[in-house]
């Protein structure tokens, strides 16, 4: 009798689909990629032919040059082969995570296995909403795998940036937050409550963003940090990646807040190694009880972990009496911090 998901193939740099003859996700260039999202951890550089959806595509052209890429829109299903008579329905629906995150939708021979990426479920005003699909095996990941992960509501962390923007007029708050996704996503709540004053921003930001608004994500008036004098920005929110928090870029800004915008952020210990002064517990991936709701929603047969705290959701599994593994993939980092 064959194995349920046997025609799926894990590796090490990736999940092979050998009926299509393509990689979900590869870590190595290969000839055929199914592409979940935009971030460098799951979109690489240098396959021979990439299928994604249109948003993802434009991702993938700002960071790695014009990609041969063949355009899949949510709700659409394409068909691959592998020319030997090997067949697979491909289909993408939202995941929630950035713009253009996609869910791979994967049918053969009537086993169906959806291969979710990163996913959250909180509502986001710059991407699709999370779409749950029913299917035979569902391949989840696992970033905040443990029930301590719990996140508080969206709008009350965006509010106590705008609390301490308030109330230090003459200084500005400097949130680190991921290029790609994190820092848009701060930028659209922060509209969303009301905050339409300028926003600055590191220039590793602005071809983000400027893709983000070319998809009709609002972002309001973002003004670049490069040569603005140091008093404009005071009492304005300035974003840069995490990594220019503390370096000497940071020093031409009026007596910086500092804030970073990461799941990360429910650890005290992580704000503290940072220097972090106001951490905020903003998250694009599922927390605990949004991963276990989920597997109980769509109700897998068989649920494969990938990169993180693989050990406690598959415990999770087992004691519900589903049958569930861990993925031994590498190359997946975590780009919420």
């Amino acid at each position: 009798m064959a194995k349920l998901g046997d025609w799926i193939e894990p590796h090490p740099h990736g999940i092979y689909v050998r009926p299509a003859d393509a990689w979900v996700d590869p870590s190595e260039p290969v000839p055929r990629a199914l592409v979940t999202h935009g971030h460098a951890d799951h979109a690489r550089g240098g396959h021979d032919r990439v299928w994604a959806t249109p948003e993802t595509l434009a991702i993938m052209d700002a960071r790695y040059g014009p990609q041969t890429g063949v355009p899949v829109a949510y709700g659409e299903t394409i068909r691959l082969s592998d020319g030997k008579g090997g067949e697979v329905d491909v289909g993408f629906v939202p995941a929630g995570h950035v713009l253009g995150s996609a869910q791979i939708v994967l049918d053969h021979r009537g086993e169906r296995v959806v291969v979710s990426g990163d996913y959250k479920r909180r509502p986001d005003p710059t991407c699709a909403a999370f779409q749950p699909v029913k299917c035979d095996v569902f391949v989840t990941e696992a970033t905040f795998a443990l029930p301590v992960f719990r996140h508080p509501d969206t709008g009350d962390e965006i509010d106590k940036l705008i609390t301490r923007l308030h109330a230090n007029p003459d200084r500005c708050i400097l949130v680190g937050a991921y290029a790609l996704g994190k820092a848009q996503r701060v930028i659209a709540e922060l509209r969303d409550r009301g905050h339409d004053a300028p926003i600055y921003t590191h220039g590793a930001l602005a071809r983000l963003c400027a893709l983000y608004a070319d998809h009709g994500v609002r972002l309001g008036e973002l003004i670049p940090v490069a040569d603005v004098p140091k008093a404009a920005m005071a009492g304005h929110v300035v974003m840069c990646p995490p990594g220019a928090l503390n370096d000497r870029w940071s020093r031409r800004l009026p007596d910086p807040i500092t804030a970073m915008a990461s799941g990360w952020m429910r650890v005290r210990q992580r704000a503290v190694q940072k220097n972090i002064e106001l951490p905020l517990i903003l998250s694009d991936h599922a927390d605990w009880d949004e991963l276990t709701e989920t597997l109980a929603e769509i109700a897998p047969k068989e649920v494969w972990v990938t990169h993180g705290r693989e050990e406690a959701l598959v415990h999770w599994c087992m004691t519900r009496q589903i049958k569930a593994r861990a993925l031994a993939l590498v190359g997946f980092e975590d780009e919420d911090d």
